[in-house]
């Protein structure tokens, strides 16, 4: 049986994969913000007195991969499946950050460090079959990262408090190596027209009062997976009826 030309055995073993890797998120949430080593000679001594099911984090992060199948398909090749293999390694890292971030608000240097490595990885795997993606995926670093710096220095400089914090820099930077710079800019605008209406939602409701810090990592991290499931064009359209109030006509 298959769905989008995918055998049901792939949707099987990617959802089990799923659960897996998001039980394995709940540690990693655990030990991060502790500065202690998510791999040690411990570990299996260490979190059998802990060990907790996450159910959520598990049945999420199974959705996801399971979605990402259907919607990138396995192809045959191995330069055909990166962007498959990259959102599947980035899955588990971006709802670390949501968690951790939500919580703590912060956002691991280690964490944003890994998604670097990993994306520098896959800019160059993109470069051996096509050097403008690798460009492009390096443009879209230095825009990630730029336009967020620019907000953080200008609200330091008119608050004299930072607008943004600057492993929100980093994490935009470090996802401009996934995206590119067209989509980078459409995260960006996505993550702070999410950012408006769910603060408002926040403070309105008070979950959240005026004067809290309402952290903008997981507002990334909800841009950056419409970003994976959705068009560019479709997200671009989107947008532009919404900033020129419906007057957009394509």
């Amino acid at each position: 049986m298959y769905f989008n030309d995918v055998h049901i055995a792939y949707y099987v073993i990617i959802g089990i994969l799923g659960l897996i890797v998001g039980q394995m998120v709940d540690w990693v949430n655990k030990r991060l913000p502790e500065y202690k080593r998510v791999i040690s000679k411990d570990i299996v001594n260490e979190y059998k007195i802990d060990f907790k099911p996450n159910y959520i984090l598990m049945l999420v992060t199974s959705f996801i991969y399971i979605t990402l199948v259907y919607v990138l398909g396995i192809k045959d090749t191995l330069i055909g499946n990166l962007d498959l293999i990259k959102f599947l390694l980035l899955t588990p890292m971006l709802l670390s950050v949501f968690v951790i971030d939500y919580q703590l608000q912060i956002i691991p240097n280690r964490l944003n460090l890994t998604i670097f490595e990993i994306g520098f990885i896959f800019a160059f795997l993109y470069g051996l079959s096509n050097v403008a993606i690798t460009i492009n995926m390096l443009l879209g670093m230095i825009a990630g990262g730029g336009i967020f710096l620019l907000i953080t220095l200008i609200g330091g400089l008119i608050y004299g408090k930072e607008a943004m914090g600057f492993g929100d820099v980093k994490l935009m930077g470090a996802l401009g190596l996934y995206f590119g710079l067209s989509n980078m800019i459409i995260i960006t605008l996505v993550s702070f027209l999410i950012g408006a209406i769910l603060s408002i939602a926040l403070l309105v409701t008070k979950i959240k009062k005026s004067d809290e810090y309402i952290p903008f990592g997981p507002f990334i991290v909800i841009a950056t997976f419409i970003s994976m499931y959705v068009p560019f064009e479709q997200i671009k359209t989107v947008l532009m009826q919404i900033f020129t109030l419906g007057m957009y006509r394509g």
